[in-house]
């Protein structure tokens, strides 16, 4: 792994885990679902007129219009979407930790539904991992905390996980921007239906949550979207995915640091566990497997 593709990486699992705190201040002022479809509508448009300003097309193969449906409803729609609900109720650092499990669902999944083996780090690192949800969720529980939310949280980690085994080796064939623009008008819509039926649209538009809202249009929703295909494609997506051990680390950081979330010794300790079981997991890919 190079040093650009190092970069890449650290760069987008900061962006990807500060999402969960510009939502946090989002949802504050907005109904969840309609600032998601309004983000992701603002966004594609954006990564559209990027794409075709860098000469990229729609004519896309069938593997791409693939990836776009299901990563439009999946991550846009069921993961962001829920995860934006959810904060109206939770804190953004426990939506930061219980989303960066999504690398330990994905190889349950596949070990579980696909046949994939596992190797016995792998093994360990699935056990330790959600061994450090389970005491971070025991903390969080004698607090108080809704488990509506965090419900909200896993079924949107799980659908990611889905999209994830679903759409391997989309990247493939260029017109990267193009697939981030057109993937972020089907959450779009989704959510705008889902909006109109179980929502009031009453915004208190102000500075913070404006600011907030460009933040998560352009960081998070374009710029991090496009740096993670792009790191696919250099690097492949098992080496790819071993810059998600970071994600419990920085969402954590950054809740703590621009909401000012307390976190108690019983957090800290359990996002080291998760984030140790995120990193054997993934190192176990990249291991030669045995004869």
């Amino acid at each position: 792994m190079d040093i650009r593709a190092i970069g890449m990486g650290l760069l987008f699992a900061f962006i990807w885990s500060s999402a969960f705190t510009s939502a946090r201040i989002i949802v504050a002022d907005a109904p969840p679902l309609a600032i998601s479809a309004i983000r992701f509508a603002i966004a594609g448009f954006i990564g559209v007129c990027i794409a075709r300003a860098l000469g990229q097309t729609w004519h896309l193969t069938r593997n791409q219009w693939r990836a776009i449906l299901i990563f439009g409803l999946c991550q846009n729609a069921l993961y962001l979407g829920l995860n934006f609900t959810a904060m109206t109720t939770i804190e953004a650092s426990l939506a930061s930790i219980i989303a960066s499990t999504m690398p330990l669902i994905v190889a349950l999944l596949g070990w579980a539904a696909m046949g994939e083996k596992l190797t016995p780090m792998a093994a360990i690192g699935l056990v330790v991992g959600f061994l450090g949800v389970i005491v971070i969720m025991g903390g969080r529980m004698e607090q108080g905390v809704d488990m509506f939310g965090v419900i909200l949280c896993v079924i949107g980690a799980l659908a990611l996980a889905i999209a994830t085994l679903a759409v391997r080796g989309a990247a493939a064939g260029g017109n990267l921007m193009m697939i981030v623009g057109l993937q972020m008008f089907v959450g779009a819509l989704v959510l705008f239906v889902a909006s109109m039926i179980f929502e009031t649209w009453e915004f208190n538009w102000n500075m913070r949550m404006g600011s907030a809202l460009i933040y998560t249009i352009l960081a998070p929703g374009l710029l991090a979207t496009w740096i993670w295909f792009s790191l696919v494609s250099r690097i492949g997506a098992v080496k790819a995915a071993t810059f998600h051990f970071l994600n419990p680390f920085f969402g954590v950081a950054v809740a703590a640091v621009i909401l000012g979330e307390s976190l108690n010794v019983m957090d800290i300790i359990g996002v080291c566990v998760i984030a140790a079981g995120i990193l054997a997991v993934q190192l176990s890919k990249q291991a030669p497997p045995r004869p």
